[in-house]
């Protein structure tokens, strides 16, 4: 994978998007600050949607798409009620950090691409979670390893300072969003699964 290709194409997209894409963070961010992460689930997936059309189409960002999949709450919100849990109990044992960070990247190495899938193939959350799934694990793994790397990497080094957010989400995002195009393009076999269909009673 030609990681230094999908650098400069996120760093390109975002520089000539920065506005817009600096004011839908912002209000992804502030949104969701103030539900107490509630809105979360429902924000993200308008957010994942707006950045693919930003590659695509090459259409700003409205703010606007952030509501535009308000229907994936609830399997979004579900999926994240385990892995809330797990970290709560790692809190009352005071080993929040360490497992924090393997729960962070055994999650995202695995469901990187749920978010994409759910609003780009219209997959359901479980064909979602399979489908990321085996796209991690297809082709180099070493690639997606890197790719995970460089995510949670930026998203970090955003979170240490709020306003470092409105810059590295967008661009972290863009950038997996990127790869995701190339992979789901390459590989093109991950789809909603076809209606059966009925028996010809006749045999």
């Amino acid at each position: 994978m030609d990681f230094k290709s999908h650098l400069e194409n996120a760093w390109h997209l975002c520089l000539k998007n920065i506005a817009p894409l600096i004011l839908i963070t912002l209000v992804l961010s502030i949104l969701s600050i103030i539900t107490l992460g509630l809105f979360t689930p429902v924000l993200l997936p308008g957010y994942v949607y707006s950045l693919l059309l930003l590659i695509r189409d090459g259409r700003e960002p409205r703010i606007q798409d952030l509501f535009s999949h308000l229907s994936l709450f609830l399997p979004l919100f579900l999926l994240s009620i385990p892995i809330l849990v797990f970290l709560a109990t790692m809190v009352a044992f005071k080993l929040f950090f360490l497992p924090g960070i393997a729960v962070v990247c055994m999650v995202t190495f695995g469901g990187i691409y749920i978010l994409p899938l759910m609003v780009d193939k219209k997959l359901g959350l479980l064909d979602a979670v399979k489908g990321s799934w085996e796209m991690a694990v297809q082709g180099n793994i070493a690639d997606h390893i890197v790719l995970v790397i460089l995510f949670i990497g930026l998203i970090s080094i955003g979170s240490s300072v709020f306003i470092g957010t409105l810059f590295t989400q967008p661009f972290a995002t863009v950038l997996v969003l990127s790869v995701y195009i190339e992979r789901i393009d390459g590989y093109g076999t991950i789809k909603p699964a076809a209606p059966q269909p009925p028996l010809n009673e006749d045999n």
